[in-house]
């Protein structure tokens, strides 16, 4: 229990001091926001700090901090110690930094962004990949809620031949269009801050459930810290992180700040709603993590489980804990969930991996309609325009989900390329934020360090993992290593450069 609470210290009081110097480190003004000076009452709508903070909230949540740290806990206490500090130094820093800058920049989405502080031709080849890792997670927070809905609630088959899933995937995508085209003060502005407050509650419903039923939760061992498994499948780094992206840095969350940043009415406001927010996000997957060890260790479950199996996998245990039995104790997380179940809090599971997928869906939709409506070119002011590019979204999101249902492995297969994608859309806004901090005339470290070890950590895992190209674990590190490095040192050589 101790390691736990030294990492809810950690993220709370390490939280408020750091995110006060990034603040400072930045320097908010008293400028006319792109709210202000560009309104539209379509993207650009001012709206108030606290309905904002919420909205980024589900909008950055969705599922990642509730089924990632139930995975990634799997490494053992360790993770109380990195969630926390990877929220703060990383997460945090980057939700904060792309929010703040998009709102200095006209509210320019990540794209233009990286257009503006990386070059051009940087930006070509990015646009192209970060649309497609937002399109990929589009396609989850269809798929996901859908099957869960159809299998769990309906009773019925979620195969690829099942109407009743076509019909709950109709239903999802007319929302995600309506959610998507109208202006986001209509649906997203009135519905999202309830929804949002409700998904704190319940994370503090679970917080009081840990001491209520006094979990038992494992003690970081400063012995066992070098005995990590190293192999491409199990070994802490890389996969740890990018498995438990969500809760600590997650680079869908730069798409989705740039969406704030056209709503956000004064800079000041934007430690409260970019930097806190990621905060909060780290605390509900702390406690996702807690539950989950807390329940593994009281029923002395045998978690044999592998740690890469992605969400797919955790979802089917989850929607078999409708039939569960809970007195034949299982071998994997089926047996965890269903703890929860049978102690009376099935509302938060069932909420969490239907409704909040939903909630991140929608503004992952959006962000693809705004980011290729710079990309083109296109005055997304007029109806007939976001329509257009709408309709073209939706249809590539049909298509690839369709894809994804062909197979069993088919959304493994899909989550998998996305995890790996989203962490290194991390390494990109780090760059973009980096590159900022040249052009200010600041320091660079509190950026470019944390960018180098996404680097090192995306690297790693893509030359190393089966669906990369399969290397020795050891010379994936150590060509992520060079990268990380070489990394550096360009962003200091230009750092030089630029002060001569």
């Amino acid at each position: 229990m101790w390691t736990f609470l030294t990492g809810l210290v950690i993220l709370g009081v390490g939280g408020c001091l750091y995110g006060s110097f990034v603040e400072r480190f930045f320097g908010v003004s008293d400028k006319p926001t792109p709210a202000v000076t560009k309104a539209d009452g379509v993207d650009y709508v001012p709206m108030s700090s606290w309905r904002n903070g919420l909205i980024h909230l589900l909008n950055i949540a969705g599922t990642g901090p509730i089924l990632g740290p139930i995975q990634g806990i799997l490494f053992g206490p360790m993770a109380f110690i990195t969630i926390p500090l990877g929220c703060i130094l990383a997460g945090a820093v980057q939700d904060y930094m792309i929010g703040m800058i998009s709102t200095r920049n006209d509210g320019e989405q990540i794209e233009s962004l990286v257009k503006r502080f990386l070059g051009k031709h940087v930006a070509f080849y990015f646009g192209i990949f970060v649309l497609l890792a937002v399109l990929l997670f589009g396609v989850t927070c269809v798929y996901t809620p859908g099957d869960i809905f159809v299998k769990g609630v309906l009773k019925k088959s979620a195969e690829i031949n099942s109407w009743y899933l076509w019909v709950v995937y109709g239903v999802i995508f007319g929302y995600y269009l309506i959610a998507t085209l109208l202006p986001i003060d209509k649906i997203i502005g009135r519905v999202y801050p309830f929804i949002g407050g409700f998904f704190i509650f319940t994370a503090i419903l679970l917080f009081v459930y840990i001491f209520a039923e006094k979990l038992p939760l494992k003690e970081l061992d400063p012995s066992s810290l070098w005995s990590w498994k190293q192999d491409p499948v199990n070994k802490f780094f890389p996969i740890f992180f990018v498995t438990v992206a969500c809760g600590i840095a997650s680079g869908f969350h730069a798409t989705q700040a740039t969406i704030i940043s056209r709503t956000l009415t004064h800079e000041r406001e934007g430690r409260k709603i970019f930097y806190n927010m990621m905060l909060v996000e780290g605390f509900i997957a702390m406690i996702w993590a807690a539950v989950t060890m807390g329940v593994i260790e009281l029923y002395d479950i045998n978690t044999t489980e592998n740690a890469t199996n992605m969400l797919a996998e955790i979802i089917d245990d989850v929607l078999k804990v409708f039939n569960i039995d809970n007195s034949s104790p299982h071998d994997d997380l089926v047996y965890v969930v269903g703890k929860l179940f049978s102690n009376g809090i099935d509302i938060v599971v069932i909420l969490g991996v239907i409704v909040l997928p939903i909630t991140s869906g929608d503004t992952a939709l959006r962000s693809c309609r705004l980011m290729a409506g710079e990309m083109l070119g296109v005055d997304q002011s007029k109806p007939e325009n976001r329509l257009k590019l709408g309709a073209a979204i939706f249809a590539l999101t049909a298509v690839l989900l369709f894809v994804a249902k062909l197979s069993n492995s088919g959304f493994q297969l899909l989550w998998r390329y996305f995890a790996w994608a989203n962490q290194t859309i991390v390494v990109f806004s780090l760059a973009v934020a980096t590159a900022w901090c040249i052009k200010e005339g600041k320091s660079i470290w509190v950026t470019v360090l944390p960018g180098a070890f996404y680097l090192t950590v995306t690297s790693s895992f893509i030359l190393s993992a089966p669906i990369g190209f399969n290397l020795h674990w050891l010379v994936a590190d150590i060509i992520a290593a060079v990268l990380a490095l070489a990394y550096i040192i360009y962003f200091v050589n230009l750092k030089k450069k630029t002060s001569l």
